[in-house]
């Protein structure tokens, strides 16, 4: 009994620190969603402060605006966390620009 515990306690140990580590994966794209699409309002509204409002919702993520045919886009991108660190997490967000 005591062997399959030692055994079987790291690979529990293993199993819910990838759970937990999946997660803030999870969370960190939903973040980066919301960053996003709310920059994209923001900066086609004309509002400067709205990249620095989506850098406080996500923090640590790379934001880029860009402006096509009638809309701004802000597209930002972060690395995972934990064991999924090697992941980068990406997210676009459109609005039109000029709306009111």
């Amino acid at each position: 009994m005591t062997v399959e515990f030692a055994v079987a306690l790291p690979v529990v140990a293993v199993v819910l620190t990838t759970l937990v580590a999946a997660v803030l994966v999870v969370d960190g794209q939903g973040r980066l969603t919301t960053a996003a699409a709310t920059a994209a309002r923001a900066v086609g509204r004309g509002d400067d402060t709205g990249l620095a409002v989506a850098s406080r919702i996500a923090p640590g993520a790379t934001l880029g605006v860009r402006r096509e045919s009638g809309l701004v886009c802000v597209d930002a991108a972060r690395t995972g966390a934990g064991p999924f660190a090697a992941l980068t997490l990406r997210a676009t967000g459109c609005a039109a620009a000029g709306g009111g």
